[in-house]
């Protein structure tokens, strides 16, 4: 019997998550692998060569770990929830004009649900995966901190985590450096595995070409969308875009026109399928309201001064107030921000602690554009 019971943990094949099964293995756990196939390479329509945590690579790489320490190890498939949930979510954010972040929408809902499942099913009281991130607790409650590698830290894609996620959720590599848990591969006796890459990109987006993507998944895309404009701050005229689903806020290259100063993008509009563009100065914002809010720290989102506000994945965050509205908050920035997004998530932190989160809401409350309606 083991010293500490069964714990199931996610293994995409990669370094992090595999030098959590073994930590975890040599601590006395009986371990569990599964690796979970989320997406099918070649039903993206991508061209080159498969790679990333569903490759076939990476699935005998897991599997072999777990071979080797003598633990047992499982793929599950589950291709059909994923893309029925993450991707169509992926694609309806986009054509609604708003810019989507599917890494916390899987974890949510997907990986941790899909995990806590198999680990009811195999007897196992906790799961455990590769994130860069801390779970602490507060009388009853259960919430993500920072991680010890500040620019590893993970913490923003876990705000949306249910309390009994965090109540089973372990994530033994929080207190260490990418460093740190390189050396510890080499010292488990796995030399390639210290050397191995990693991958940045959206998992099901492997060449990281997101509007090759919605072209691939969404028949005559281009068609519907071509012809609209852009526009500047004042409305007027700047030129014809290639459809406004694939323009993202703040973004400032593949603009495809000469403007004699840097322009961004400001806003879209998917009912006019306008793209406004603005300079720097005029994409500053001082405020933000977001809905779909889950708390973590507290039972509720305090009213709060001094709350850091992160608004995109590696975004140093700014001070903000935030005003509780019951089912959204209102952030009031205490310095002017850049590259608000709609559809990305804002997540409120107490000095390290992550107090919860949500996604930011558009300026307007027009019912939203489908796909049908283009």
């Amino acid at each position: 019997m083991s010293k500490h019971g069964k714990i199931l943990v996610a293994m995409s094949g990669g370094i992090d998550s595999t030098v959590t099964a073994l930590m975890l293995h040599e601590a006395g756990y009986e371990v569990i692998g599964i690796t979970m196939k989320t997406w099918d390479y070649a039903n993206s329509g991508g061209g080159g060569k498969e790679t990333g945590c569903c490759s076939l690579d990476s699935i005998n790489d897991a599997r072999a770990i777990a071979v080797d320490k003598g633990f047992h190890h499982f793929i599950v498939d589950i291709r059909e929830e994923f893309g029925n949930y993450v991707i169509d979510n992926f694609i309806d954010e986009y054509i609604a004009g708003r810019t989507p972040n599917p890494c916390v929408l899987c974890n949510t809902h997907i990986k941790w649900e899909s995990m806590l499942r198999r680990a009811d099913a195999l007897d196992c009281e906790f799961i455990a995966t590769g994130h860069y991130a801390v779970v602490n607790q507060l009388n009853d409650r259960y919430y993500v901190s920072k991680a010890k590698d500040e620019k590893k830290d993970q913490s923003y894609v876990l705000w949306g985590l249910s309390q009994e996620c965090l109540r089973r959720s372990q994530f033994p590599l929080g207190p260490y450096l990418k460093s740190e848990v390189r050396q510890m591969a080499a010292d488990f006796g796995y030399d390639d595995l210290s050397k191995k890459g990693e991958s940045y990109e959206i998992c099901f987006v492997p060449d990281n070409d997101y509007r090759g993507f919605l072209k691939r998944q969404v028949d005559g895309l281009e068609e519907k969308v071509a012809g609209g404009k852009f526009l500047n701050t004042k409305g007027e005229i700047l030129g014809e875009h290639k459809g406004y689903p694939f323009y993202t806020i703040g973004q400032r290259k593949g603009l495809g026109l000469a403007f004699g100063e840097p322009m961004y993008v400001k806003a879209i509009d998917p009912y006019e399928n306008t793209v406004v563009l603005g300079r720097a100065d005029e994409l500053i914002r001082n405020g933000l309201t977001v809905g779909k809010i889950n708390s973590l720290k507290y039972a509720t989102i305090p009213n709060a001064q001094d709350i850091v506000t992160q608004i995109r994945y590696n975004d140093p965050g700014t001070l903000s107030h935030l005003k509780n509205l019951g089912d959204k908050v209102q952030v009031e920035f205490h310095a002017n921000v850049t590259g608000v997004a709609p559809g990305q998530s804002a997540v409120f932190y107490e000095g390290d602690d992550v107090i919860g989160g949500g996604i930011i809401f558009r300026d307007d409350i027009r019912p939203d554009i489908k796909v049908e309606d283009l």
